[in-house]
This record gives structure tokens, sequence and C-alpha cells, in this order.
């Protein structure tokens, strides 16, 4: 097996640690790798009047993962979320961009409102 389908498998499972991780927070999970012409959004997550748009990182250490969040990634979610929010949000709806970190040895990490533009 190469290294990209190595990569896109353990995407994968990060992106369902992540969403077990958010259940157990109290959100439902309400759309996982929804695309569109925009990009794609990895994880879209509801509690209460709460839409999360979620992007799942996956690094060696919790160092990294954090790192791997840098602006050109967040405009692209943020791009897909202004496309798809329609779509999934309800009047009165707070919406947010978040984060779950993933890394070897360590609790996910869920970073809230990690978008302020």
């Amino acid at each position: 097996m190469n290294g990209r389908a190595g990569a896109e498998r353990g995407g994968r499972r990060a992106e369902l640690l992540a969403a077990w991780w958010l259940r157990l927070k109290g959100y439902s999970i309400i759309g996982q790798r929804v695309r569109c012409p925009r990009g794609e959004i990895d994880i879209i997550a509801r509690r209460g009047r709460t839409l999360a748009f979620v992007e799942v990182k996956q690094r060696r250490n919790a160092d990294a993962a954090a790192m791997a969040i840098n602006p050109h990634s967040l405009r692209r979610v943020v791009a897909a979320a202004a496309a798809l929010a329609p779509r999934y949000m309800r009047a009165g709806d707070i919406i947010r961009i978040d984060a779950v970190l993933i890394a070897k040895r360590c609790l996910p990490r869920h970073l809230m409102n990690i978008w302020h533009g």
C-alpha cells in the first residue's frame, strides 16, 4: 500500500475518533466528509444552537497537529462552511469553525471557534 492510501486510511480513522470525541461532549454529528465546490468539511456537528464546522488534523504529536492548522487551510474550511451553512443551519444558530487535533498517545483536543474573520 502506498503512502497516500495509508494517509487516507489514517485520516478516516482520525475523523472517526474525532466524531466520537465530539459525541462524548454532547454533539450530534450531522455530516462527515461533506463536499461542495469550495472544499470539504471533515465533520459538521450540532449541540443546541451551535452549528460547528470541524477540521480534523492528525499528526505524530500534539504540537505538529496544532501547527497543521494554518491560515490557508482555515480559509478553505471557512469558504466551504459558508457555502454549506444554509443547508444545515436553523434560525438563531451560532455558526462556529472548530478543530479537533489527534496525536498519538494523547486524548483528542477540541479547539472551539478558531476563526475570527
